[in-house]
């Protein structure tokens, strides 16, 4: 969808105008939203987060010194909706844990835990605006501006409010002191991971985008990381290191080891070819030809030994020493799958003929149609609908597996295409060319991995105790069903244009509103004759539709990454 529209902001508006863009005003209904369904203490923090990431967004839309990063072109900055999603998501998680603290025994131990993510998560998103504030303050050609000052008086009131409420614990102690040290980290990783995005994959996202994927996956390991270090028998670390849980399930610890492992295979990978050129550089004087030849061929044998070393041998490592695990995670994987054969093969059928086909039907209309590209990519968002759906309702607990290991299969291919591995690197690059559109650049091609964690994400979170049915359902029913009618509408049927600027339109919003609202009205019933207790607030639902959908007309962020965040978020509340 952001294909259809261009932020409000990159027109040149009086400051007023600038200000009050519509983006801007559906993120602040939403973190108010959120704000307000949480106690204070929990509250307070957001509030000052989302106050400092606007005075900085305004900072930096005004300026020109962190023009040396190459942010995607077409999309606003996104600062503002970028540190205001993942700790809404969080605190809207621990709103809906307070509601199951009665039912569950680990309740407590999983608040705190879950509690310290959220300030890990704001830690992370602050030090980014921090450094962003850092750029245009040591630039010689930038001014003080009062949005400057701002941002800065905010960043630091945000600390203040950090330090005393971990100070004002009651526990207090050691325990506390090391876990603030542990947040801290996130948000020094979280900034390092941002400059390594931005400089090594210029043109491929906003500082918005940039921000919130560095946050995520920095929340993401720094878990894995908790889990490691409370599993490991040392004594100082069970005394005065984070406490996790003990309540996650096999299924996940695999899920985890998997990915660990693919996002350190481009370490192992680049450290094994250095070590080899370093060893076969003597001695031997081949053409160029014949040299970069041999080159690809070593690289790519080295890249497929370094792929079975990390899921042969590093991954069972891991999940025995985390989760105890006795087989290897894929003999757990055959054994799970054939534990209710009948049902789980079936799936797995069904899933690849629609895939067979929809990949062979689209692909050719790709090469022969003269179909609107943003058009033919909704058809995708529809088959994912069909896909995910039966599968949520009948078998959630091999959808979150069948996501995992989804995931891994692009991330495997995309290093694959990157780096050009024989023999599948050139085809794989012909095919996913096929589907690209402005948002994706030559170096890396996101949005099928935004289309596929955008319907995973909100599953992944739901798993365990959710007394909201509809929120596991939160991707499929924003993308598949919302994007999707929104832009086909807007693009056949749209008349009245949200902005002078934009492409997105009224009728298109309407329909994405109301085909969201339609769909979870039939949903509702399909679960309730499933057996699911429902407790959905149809008014909390239609503000959360409602957001979502104008969301989608305003932003010209990735869409597939942010609006499935924000609508599963509300739907918690």
């Amino acid at each position: 969808m952001a294909g259809f529209a261009r932020a409000t902001a990159s027109a040149s508006p009086s400051p007023a105008a600038a200000l009050l863009t519509g983006e801007r005003l559906v993120v602040f209904l939403f973190a108010a939203r959120v704000a307000l369904a949480a106690p204070a203490h929990l509250a307070a923090p957001l509030a000052i987060l989302v106050a400092a990431a606007l005075a900085v967004e305004l900072a930096v839309d005004g300026s020109a010194p962190l023009r040396r990063f190459r942010t995607r072109p077409g999309a606003s900055s996104g600062i503002l909706l970028g540190a205001t999603t993942l700790p809404s998501v969080m605190l809207s998680r621990l709103i809906q844990l307070s509601r199951l603290l009665p039912t569950d025994p680990n309740g407590p131990k999983e608040f705190a835990y879950l509690e310290m993510q959220y300030w890990a998560a704001s830690i992370s998103c602050l030090s980014v605006l921090a450094l962003f504030l850092w750029h245009l303050r040591t630039s010689p050609s930038n001014g003080i501006s009062k949005h400057l000052e701002y941002g800065s008086l905010l960043i630091v009131l945000y600390l203040m409010t950090f330090f005393l409420s971990f100070l004002l614990k009651t526990d207090g102690g050691l325990m506390v002191m090391t876990n603030m040290v542990y947040m801290l980290c996130h948000g020094a990783a979280a900034v390092i991971l941002l400059k390594h995005i931005l400089e090594k994959f210029p043109s491929c996202a906003s500082f918005g985008e940039a921000l919130l994927v560095s946050s995520g996956l920095i929340l993401y390991f720094g878990d894995m990381l908790g889990h490691t270090l409370s599993k490991m028998e040392f004594s100082m670390s069970s005394k005065v290191f984070i406490h996790t849980p003990g309540t996650r399930s096999d299924m996940t610890a695999i899920i985890q080891g998997i990915l660990l492992g693919l996002f350190l295979l481009p370490l192992l990978y680049k450290s094994s070819l250095q070590v080899w050129d370093y060893c076969t550089m003597e001695g031997k004087q081949q053409t160029q030809e014949a040299e970069d030849h041999t080159g690809k061929r070593i690289g790519s044998a080295v890249f497929y030994i370094s792929l079975v070393v990390v899921l042969m041998f590093l991954l069972p490592s891991w999940t025995h020493l985390v989760q105890g695990l006795k087989v290897h995670p894929f003999v757990w994987i055959i054994n799970y799958m054939f534990t209710d054969a009948h049902e789980r093969l079936a799936l797995c059928a069904y899933w690849i003929c629609v895939i067979y086909v929809s990949v062979r039907r689209f692909y050719s209309i790709s090469k022969q149609s003269k179909t609107e590209r943003i058009l033919l990519r909704k058809y995708y968002h529809l088959v994912a609908v069909l896909i995910f759906s039966p599968a949520v309702i009948f078998q959630p607990a091999f959808l979150d597996l069948a996501f995992g290991a989804a995931f891994a299969v692009f991330l495997t291919l995309e290093m694959i295409r990157i780096w050009e591995i024989y023999p599948l690197g050139h085809v794989v690059h012909q095919f996913m060319n096929a589907f690209t559109d402005h948002r994706d650049s030559e170096i890396l091609i996101v949005s099928h991995f935004s289309l596929l964690l955008g319907c995973a994400l909100p599953k992944w979170m739901s798993s365990g105790l959710n007394d909201r049915p509809l929120a596991p359902f939160a991707g499929i029913l924003s993308l598949g069903i919302g994007d999707t009618m929104a832009s086909m509408i807007g693009y056949k049927y749209g008349v009245l244009r949200w902005s002078k600027t934009g492409k997105k339109t009224i009728e298109g919003t309407a329909a994405g509103i109301t085909s969201v609202l339609a769909a979870c009205s039939i949903l509702v019933s399909l679960l309730a004759s499933s057996g699911y207790i429902l407790s959905q607030n149809w008014l909390s639902l239609l503000i959360a539709v409602t957001l979502s959908g104008l969301l989608e007309a305003y932003t010209a962020q990735l869409d597939n990454a942010f609006i499935p965040l924000v609508f599963y978020s509300l739907l918690c509340l």
